[in-house]
Order: C-alpha cells, then structure tokens, then sequence
C-alpha cells in the first residue's frame, strides 16, 4: 500500500511568520526601553527639584534663625555641615552640578541652581 503525502498539511510555522513574530515583539521591546527612559529621565528631573527646594527653604531658615536680610553674603558652610541646616549638600541625579548663590536672594528667585537643561522649577513665586 502506498501512502499519500501530498494532500498532508504539515503543521508548523513558515520562517516568514516566525520573522514577523519576532520583530513584533522587537518593536514592543523597544517601545519599553523608550518608556522607561523617559520615566527615569522624568523622576531625576523631578528629584532634582525637590533638592532645590529643600536647599531654599534651608537658606530661608538660615535667614530667619541668624536673623539675616535679603542680600545678605550666604556661604555653603553657613547652611552645609555637621550640625548644620543640611547635613550634606545634594547632588544632582542626572550628573549635573548645583551652584548656591553669592548672596541670599529675593523671595521668587531660588538660591541653587542646576546646570542641567530643564532642571529649572517651573514657578518660584512663593519662595
């Protein structure tokens, strides 16, 4: 007896199918990695800002306790240190640098800044 292959589908799939699979789940991959990027990009930005403010109301303390004016000569060792208002001055989550300013500023202005792009608060009015 002779047997019949030719009408005998075999079951599997074609290497063009498999293909597209694994370049849909590439394309899926991808769009992960793009969203985690930006959610990281967007939580050191954020924390970024938090330090900031942190800083300011350290300065404001710092001004009201020692009994200072607006213009007063600020320092880093008058708010930064053991036993002082921050313990150790923060440092930027995305690598970038902060810069305490010369003197204490004007309610509105922040008293550090960050060199990175973005990294500025949006709204310093009641500051």
């Amino acid at each position: 007896m002779k047997l019949n292959n030719k009408n005998k589908k075999q079951a599997g799939l074609t290497l063009i199918e498999i293909t597209v699979v694994i370049s849909v789940l590439l394309g899926l991959i991808a769009v992960l990695f793009i969203g985690v990027q930006n959610y990281r990009e967007a939580t050191n930005k954020s924390r970024c800002i938090m330090q900031i403010s942190a800083m300011q109301k350290a300065v404001r303390s710092y001004q009201n306790l020692e009994n200072q004016v607006t213009g007063a000569a600020l320092t880093q060792a008058d708010i930064v240190g053991t036993g002082k208002l921050v313990a150790v001055l923060p440092t930027c989550p995305s690598g970038g640098s902060y810069t305490l300013a010369a003197t204490i500023p004007e309610v509105g202005t922040a008293a550090l800044t960050c060199n990175q792009a973005g990294h500025a608060p949006a709204d310093v009015a009641g500051w």
